[in-house]
């Protein structure tokens, strides 16, 4: 299939939020293996090739917020959109236990081609976007799996990610949703959300735009009408965090 590197909705809508989904497809173009990375159809539906859900969260909450949203339209075992152009880990061999065959051979030249064609016209797109107006706030939407092969259960329902160069707005953001007493919030949970080069860091941070990234864990969201239901309980906090920055 002709892949394109990005999806954008709601262009013009009017919020001070930017929506972004890194991962929000697996996708592989056909100038890549004939559109197949070489893995099983069961492993390119799982995390390691694209965030499960984290698309059509992104998407109701861009209509929640009235704000635009951006997806990457590849997947992540392409080339990573949410890792720098020289962080190691951008075109991934294996993954969580999968060898990516596809990309065995890849050399400089073919990261390249995928960096020009892909990666960065989606930053190029993401950052005109991030640009329309000053101020601008970056919300990174993102899901994580229950269990990593091999690893103990992930008990989180929504890992609020942060780095410690900028938590304005991560802080008051995990202090509202702990107070909800049926979540299980992870405070850069799973994984820290300091990673320089990733997509905040580059949107965000060096620019310095107010930023949180939010990880649902994607059993939750795994239908519309689940994504619509986190979106509507996730919207009024973010917009009652914002209001007070």
């Amino acid at each position: 299939m002709t892949v394109q590197p990005y999806s954008i909705e709601g262009a013009t809508r009017p919020g001070r939020w930017l929506i972004t989904c890194d991962h929000a497809t697996n996708q592989v173009p056909d100038d890549i293996g004939g559109g197949n990375l070489g893995i099983a159809a069961e492993d390119m539906a799982r995390h390691i090739a694209y965030d499960v859900g984290a698309a059509g969260l992104a998407r109701a909450l861009g209509v929640a917020l009235d704000s635009p949203v951006i997806c990457s339209d590849f997947s992540r075992l392409v080339i990573d959109p949410n890792r720098g152009e020289d962080d190691p880990t951008l075109v991934m061999k294996l993954y969580d236990g999968t060898i990516i065959p596809a990309n065995r051979p890849v050399d400089a030249a073919e990261v390249e081609r995928r960096l020009e064609t892909l990666y960065r016209p989606y930053h190029d797109a993401l950052e005109a976007l991030a640009a329309r107006r000053d101020d601008t706030v970056l919300l990174a939407i993102h899901s994580f799996t229950p269990c990593l092969r091999g690893m103990s259960p992930r008990p989180w329902q929504v890992g609020v990610l942060y780095s410690h160069l900028d938590d304005r707005l991560s802080r008051p953001l995990i202090d509202l949703l702990k107070a909800e007493p049926d979540l299980c919030i992870g405070d850069n949970e799973p994984y820290s959300g300091h990673l320089p080069g990733d997509s905040v860091d580059r949107h965000a941070l060096q620019p310095g735009r107010h930023n949180t990234l939010i990880e649902l864990r994607n059993d939750l969201i795994g239908t519309t009408e689940a994504q619509e239901y986190w979106a509507a309980r996730l919207a009024p906090i973010l917009s009652q965090v914002l209001s007070g920055l």
